[in-house]
C-alpha cells in the first residue's frame, strides 16, 4: 500500500533536563490529511540540520511506503536548544528520551527503527547501548566504534584532512557565527580561504579563525592534544568499543565502503556485536566515498568500478525495515549475511569522463574475514622487491631523511570530499602528485620522492585476489626521539595505449605514531639509533590484482593533509613549537624481517 505524505514541521521533544530538540515528522497520508492508525517509525537524528535535502527525500519516502518518519536535530544545532558538542556524551540520553516520546505518540505501533550515516550512525549506537523503549532495528551506515583509534586520532596521529574541512563546517552552520554577524564576517576574514593556514599550523586556541566559534574551537582542541586513550575517548557515542557488551540484540544492518571513513570501525563493530547475538544481521561493503550522493555512483576519484557498483540506497533501506519492522518475507534476511563488492576485473582502459576502468563485482560471503581467506607475507627487500622470502642477514637498511616542511602530500584514501577539493580528495587516484592540490608543488609520481620508500612484486603471472585485512610489520630505527611511519596498499596498472604511464591506484592506507608503538595510554620514546617494531594497519580491502600488474607498498613518515604532520620532537600533540628532520630507516635483514601480510581468496 502507498500513501502520499504529510509534513508537521519544527515539533518539539522535552529532554530530561528540559531542553527542546526540534523533530520534522513525516505522516502517511491521503487528500493532504494524515492516515489514523499507527505505523512503525523510523527516526534519524543529525547535527547537519533535519530539513537537508537527502533527509527530506528519505523522509518522503519511506512516508510514502508506510512509515511515520522522524528527522531531529541534535542538541544544539540549527532549530534545537541545548549547548552542542561534537559526538558528546548526551547523544544517548537524549535518543533514549526521544524514543520515549515516540513510543508514546498515538501514530507509533510501538516498533521504532533508526538510520543515518556517519555522525547520525554514532548517535544510533549511543542510544542502543541504553536499551531504549520501542528500539527494534538498525541501519548503521559508515559509522564509527572507536574514534580515539580512527576517524579522529588514528593510530596516535590526528586526522587532519577530516577534521580541519569538518570543523569549518560545523563552524558556519554553528549558532555563534548565524547569531553574530559581525564575528561571521571576522572568521570568514581570518579564514581566507584556509590555504594561508597550512603554512602555519599546527592552529592555535585563541589564536586562529575558530576562536571566532569558541564551540567549534573548544572541541576542536580537545581532540587534537588529547592525545593518549584516557576517559575522555570511552564514552559511548565516541567508543562503541568499550560498551558493546550492553548493545541490545536486535537486527542491524552495517554498511561501510572501501574508500569509505569506517571500514575498520563497522568490520570491528560488526563481529563484536554479532557475537553472542541471534537476530538477523547484514554486512555491506560497498566501493564509494563517505556520503550519501554516492551510493549512486560508480567512481570514486579518477577510478570507475562498473554499473553494478551502484545501489538505491533507500530501496535497501526499505527493504530492511520491511523485513525487520513489518514482518515482510522479501528475502534480504535469506542467504549469506556478507555482501561485499571485489574492486577489479575490468578493461583497465579510459571511459569517457577520463576515469580509469578498474571494474568489479559483488558477491557473497559467509563470515568476515571470509572462510576462503588465507594470510601470505610478503617480505620488503633492499632491492625495492617485495617477496615472499625472508631476506638474507646482515642486508643493509633502507632510509631517508623526514622533513616536515615537506611532507609527502594526501592523493585519495579513505576521506571525504569536502568544501576545500584543494586541500584533500577521497577515493581511487593515479599515486602522482597534481597542482591542483595545495600540497603539490609538482605532477611527479610520489614514487619519485627520496622520502618515499617503494617495494613492489614483480608482475603477477595471474590475476591475484586480495580480500581481508591488511598489516604492515616494520623494524625501524629513527634519530628522532618520536616520528610517524606510513604505509599505502597501492595496485599499479601496467602501462597500456589508455594510460602509457601505467596508473599507481591506492586501495587502503595507515600510519603509527612511534610513541605510542606500545601502548595509547603511555608515551614509549626512541632512543637515536635503536631498532624498534611498529604495526600498521590499513583498512581492509577486497581488490583484484590482474595479471600484469604489481602489488606495491609505500613507506615513508607522512601522508599530509590525511594526517597531521609529526614535527619529531616529541613534544605534547598539538601544542608543538619546534620541528626537526628526521634520518628514518627501515630494517630488511633476516633479524628484522619487515612485511605485509594480506589474505589471498
Amino acid at each position: 500500500m502507498t500513501f502520499d505524505f504529510l509534513l508537521e514541521p519544527d515539533r518539539t521533544v522535552r529532554m530530561r533536563d528540559g531542553v527542546a530538540l526540534s523533530i520534522d515528522i513525516y505522516r502517511p497520508a491521503r487528500d493532504g490529511v494524515a492516515v489514523p492508525g499507527r505505523f512503525p517509525v523510523l527516526l534519524e537524528r543529525t547535527p547537519y540540520g533535519k530539513r537537508r535535502v537527502v533527509l527530506n527525500q528519505a523522509g518522503e519516502y519511506f512516508a510514502r511506503a508506510g512509515y511515520v518518519v522522524v528527522m531531529q536535530d541534535v542538541r544544539g544545532r540549527f532549530a534545537s536548544e541545548g549547548e552542542w558538542y561534537f559526538l558528546s556524551e548526551q547523544e544517548g540520553p537524549d535518543g533514549f528520551d526521544t524514543m520515549e516520546w515516540l513510543v508514546a505518540q498515538p501514530w507509533c505501533d510501538g516498533r521504532i527503527g533508526t538510520m543515518g550515516l556517519s555522525y547520525s550512525t554514532a548517535t544510533q549506537q549511543a542510544l542502543a547501548v541504553l536499551r531504549p523503549p520501542g528500539l527494534r532495528s538498525q541501519f548503521l551506515s559508515d559509522g564509527g566504534h572507536d574514534y580515539f583509534h580512527r576517524t579522529l586520532r588514528h593510530s596516535g596521529a590526528f586526522e587532519l584532512g577530516v577534521l580541519l574541512p569538518y570543523v569549518v563546517r560545523l563552524a558556519r552552520e554553528g549558532p555563534d557565527l548565524a547569531s553574530d554577524p559581525a564575528r561571521r564576517d571576522a572568521f570568514e576574514s581570518e579564514l581566507d580561504g584556509l590555504r594561508p593556514w597550512l603554512d602555519r599550523l599546527p592552529l592555535r586556541k585563541g589564536e586562529s579563525f575558530l576562536r571566532h566559534a569558541p564551540r567549534e574551537e573548544r572541541w576542536f582542541f580537545d581532540m587534537l592534544t588529547t592525545s593518549r586513550r584516557e576517559d575522555y575517548w570511552t564514552q559511548p557515542t565516541l567508543s562503541l568499543r568499550d560498551h558493546v557488551d550492553a548493545y541490545p540484540d536486535i537486527p542491524i544492518f552495517f554498511q561501510t565502503s572501501w574508500y569509505g571513513h569506517h571500514v575498520w570501525a563497522t568490520l570491528e563493530k560488526y563481529r563484536a556485536i554479532r557475537r553472542g547475538r541471534t537476530s538477523p544481521m547484514r554486512l555491506l561493503i560497498g566501493s564509494w566515498l563517505h556520503g550519501y550522493d554516492d551510493f549512486a555512483r560508480t567512481f570514486a576519484g579518477e577510478v570507475d568500478f562498473g554499473a553494478e557498483s551502484k545501489i538505491d540506497f533507500n530501496a535497501l533501506r526499505k527493504l530492511w525495515f520491511d523485513a525487520t519492522l513489518k514482518g515482510m518475507d522479501n528475502g534480504i534476511l535469506t542467504g549469506p549475511e556478507v555482501h561485499i563488492f571485489v574492486m577489479g576485473g575490468g578493461a583497465g582502459g579510459r571511459d569517457e569522463a577520463g576515469r580509469l576502468q578498474h571494474g568489479g563485482r559483488w558477491r557473497d560471503e559467509t563470515a568476515w574475514p571470509p572462510p576462503a581467506s588465507r594470510p601470505v607475507t610478503f617480505h620488503l627487500h633492499g632491492d625495492g622487491g617485495l617477496r615472499p622470502e625472508t631476506p638474507s642477514a646482515g642486508a643493509p637498511p633502507r632510509s631517508f631523511h623526514f622533513d616536515p616542511l615537506d611532507p609527502v602530500p594526501t592523493i585519495g584514501g579513505g576521506v571525504q570530499n569536502g568544501m576545500f577539493p584543494a586541500l584533500i580528495q577521497g577515493g581511487a587516484y593515479d599515486q602522482r602528485s597534481r597542482e591542483e592540490l595545495w600540497v603539490c608543488y609538482d605532477s611527479e609520481p610520489l614514487a619519485n620522492r627520496e622520502d618515499v620508500l617503494v617495494f613492489q612484486t614483480e608482475p603477477l603471472e595471474a590475476d591475484f585476489e586480495v580480500t581481508g585485512p591488511v598489516s604492515v610489520r616494520l623494524f625501524v630505527s629513527s634519530s628522532a626521539k618520536d616520528t610517524d611511519f606510513t604505509a599505502k596498499l597501492i595496485d599499479v596498472h601496467p602501462p597500456t595505449p589508455a594510460w602509457p604511464k601505467g596508473f599507481a591506484m591506492n586501495l587502503t592506507d595507515s600510519v603509527v605514531r612511534c610513541r605510542y608503538r606500545e601502548g595509547f595510554d603511555h608515551e614509549a620514546w626512541l632512543r637515536p639509533g635503536e631498532i624498534v617494531e611498529v604495526l600498521i594497519e590499513p583498512q581492509a580491502i577486497s581488490n583484484v590484482f590482474g595479471k600484469g600488474h604489481r602489488i606495491r607498498l609505500d613507506v615513508s613518515s607522512s601522508n599530509f593533509p590525511r594526517f597531521d604532520v609529526n614535527p619529531n620532537t616529541g613534544e605534547p600533540c598539538g601544542r608543538e613549537r619546534g620541528l626537526v628532520t628526521a634520518a628514518n630507516s627501515v630494517h630488511l635483514d633476516a633479524a628484522h624481517p619487515s612485511s605485509i601480510t594480506l589474505n589471498t581468496h
